[in-house]
């Protein structure tokens, strides 16, 4: 596959799933933000800003910081690269570069939610509508990945597809878990961690995992580790780079195996790392040791397969 093609489809499905991400994140945000708190919640605000990096141009942009201009921003600013529509837009122009190497029915699940999503902007939305907003988004990422399943061919195109997916999906859902923890850190609050640890599991679609593994009230060792360590639910952060490992053993070797070294590393230490070892380390050094060798890996995967040679 030419390196092109290859970026292209990486690409696309990362914005997918990075919209999905965002869409997800708001949701957390939300709830947290209605929570009544003594000396405000700008901490639980700043979440979406801290994981995409957008807290200066946020600021930039709005003159006050309320949930309301967040929602805005986040959602269908397309002066924000991190926004829903900015990331459908790229991943739309990414896939429309490569529509000879995607079906008719992946291509359609794309392109139908674009146009509604330009409708969506033209029309406006706020953040009353923000609920069915979010389940929209999901419920289009859904789609496209069910589109992908059932009708693309089992070949190098559904395995950039699905690399870019897990990548995505892994630093954000290792992003999510250290802000929790950072927040756990600044307000150790036990009635708050129970309603964030509850409102993070729904973010990753895992509160039916977690009760179904574990049978407890909520704890926040349990949700780290099987959102760490576990690899049932398939937003763990084992779960996906177990995939990756997959992937990238039938993509095969470039004449460079530095990814496939990288990615099978990290797996070997994941499987041979006991709950208890990691909390003796420190989550939270854990989580930030994780995050570094996850951009190791995606640094290796743009120079061996998506670099124009």
């Amino acid at each position: 596959m030419l390196s092109r093609t290859a970026s292209g489809l990486y690409w696309m499905a990362r914005y997918l799933e990075r919209a999905e991400n965002i869409a997800r994140v708001l949701d957390v945000t939300n709830r947290l933000s209605l929570m009544p708190v003594s000396g405000g919640n700008e901490d639980e605000l700043l979440l979406p800003l801290n994981l995409t990096g957008t807290q200066e141009l946020f600021r930039t942009l709005n003159g006050r910081f309320t949930m309301s201009q967040l929602f805005t921003f986040f959602t269908m600013d397309e002066r924000n690269p991190g926004s829903i529509f900015s990331c459908w837009q790229t991943a739309w122009n990414n896939a429309h570069s490569v529509r000879g190497s995607l079906s008719s029915e992946v291509w359609e699940s794309i392109n139908s939610t674009w146009i509604e999503m330009r409708n969506i902007q033209r029309r406006g939305i706020t953040i009353a509508g923000a609920d069915v907003l979010f389940d929209w988004v999901k419920e289009r990422s859904h789609l496209f990945r069910g589109a992908m399943f059932g009708t693309l061919m089992r070949g190098d195109a559904m395995r950039f597809i699905r690399l870019g997916t897990l990548m995505e999906r892994s630093d954000c859902s290792a992003r999510l878990l250290n802000a929790n923890q950072l927040l756990f850190e600044k307000n150790e609050d036990s009635v708050r961690e129970y309603y964030r640890l509850d409102t993070l599991l729904r973010a990753v679609s895992a509160r039916e995992a977690y009760n179904a593994i574990f049978r407890q009230q909520l704890a926040a060792d349990n949700v780290n580790e099987m959102l760490i360590l576990r690899n049932e639910s398939p937003r763990s952060l084992r779960a996906c780079i177990e995939e990756m490992v997959n992937q990238l053993e039938l993509i095969g070797s470039s004449g460079d195996d530095r990814p496939r070294y990288l990615v099978t590393v990290l797996h070997a230490e994941m499987c041979f790392t006991s709950y208890k070892t990691l909390m003796e380390e420190g989550v939270l050094h854990w989580l930030n040791g994780f995050l570094d060798d996850l951009t190791a890996l995606a640094e290796s995967i743009h120079h061996t397969y998506l670099e124009a040679k």
